[in-house]
């Protein structure tokens, strides 16, 4: 088949690696333009725009799918669509211009998680299961039939970056199986069951740790916003990113104050305590915990004030 591949982020690599590497042809990948990066904001190719650029495959560079990029895909005249995590909306008519439409790889276990941050959000309301799911790609969101799922137990103190890493690995098989099946016929897609859960994109402000909250919602929340959007508390007012944290033991320390115990930086929690491993304070480098403690000049410093 002639395939359109669709997608932006590093977690959409792999598969665009495996669609190139099989039996069909691509014939063009879409991704969002290049984007500034770093403290000089250079502009810089999205993953998917330079991995595409080191198998020699013809760019779309586009921030919408428009008239404009609908036209120049219409005359590829492609087969099938395959999106992943490609940042945009895909509408008719470019909806319907493959003969069998677009297919998405979404990072849940459908209806559950559906949305721009499905990782994230999962991990924020505790799930310790998740996984990965081809369906058809559909004008409602992310409620289109389903061709192939697959469960993934979340590790424990894993990360949305970690979850998002093994996802991207894991599905890979179940879109090469779903696209072969695509081509001779034999896919077939099975309509949604079960109450649909959104997840919406994560803000800045979703990464504010509250702890007033129980540790493990603490935990939860932290696990589900690293890398991004990042997790912060405040102290004296001034931001302090939380780079690496864990559930702490269950010592008496009220709600966000620090203290030093048996060599770790422990902030207290509705219920438990949590580890700070590795933080950043505004206008430094990260550090060791440890290291920030030692350079605190206050009585009974307390997170989140």
């Amino acid at each position: 088949m002639r395939i359109v591949f669709a997608g932006t982020p590093e977690v959409a690599v792999p598969t665009l690696t495996a669609v190139a590497d099989g039996p069909h042809d691509v014939v063009a990948v879409v991704t969002r333009s290049d984007a500034p990066l770093g403290r000089k904001r250079v502009l810089t190719p999205s993953p998917v725009a330079t991995r595409a650029g080191e198998l020699g495959l013809p760019v779309i560079k586009a921030d919408r799918l428009d008239d404009e990029a609908t036209g120049r895909i219409a005359a590829l005249a492609p087969d099938l669509g395959v999106i992943v995590a490609y940042g945009g909306l895909v509408r008719e008519p470019l909806l319907s211009t493959p003969d069998h439409g677009w297919i998405n790889l979404h990072f849940s276990l459908l209806p559950r998680w559906r949305g721009a941050a499905p990782v994230q959000r999962a991990l924020i309301a505790g799930d310790r299961v998740t996984g990965a799911t081809v369906f058809q790609l559909v004008a409602a969101l992310d409620a289109g039939d389903v061709f192939d799922s697959v469960r993934y137990d979340v590790p424990r103190g894993a990360t949305a970056g970690d979850v998002l890493d093994d996802l991207a690995r894991t599905g890979v098989d179940l879109v090469e199986r779903v696209v072969d099946g695509i081509a001779t016929g034999s896919a077939r897609a099975t309509p949604q069951s079960g109450e649909p859960t959104l997840a919406p994109k994560l803000t800045i402000d979703d990464g504010l740790l509250d702890f007033s909250r129980p540790a493990d919602e603490v935990i939860d929340r932290f696990r589900g916003v690293t890398p991004e959007p990042g997790a912060h508390t405040t102290l004296a007012g001034t931001r302090v990113k939380i780079l690496s944290a864990v559930r702490g033991p269950d010592v008496e320390l009220s709600p966000g104050v620090l203290a030093f115990h048996d060599g770790a930086v422990l902030a207290g929690a509705g219920e438990g305590t949590v580890v700070l491993r590795t933080v950043q304070p505004a206008g430094k480098s990260p550090m060791a915990a440890a290291d920030w403690w030692r350079g605190l000049r206050m009585d009974a410093p307390r997170v989140g004030s």
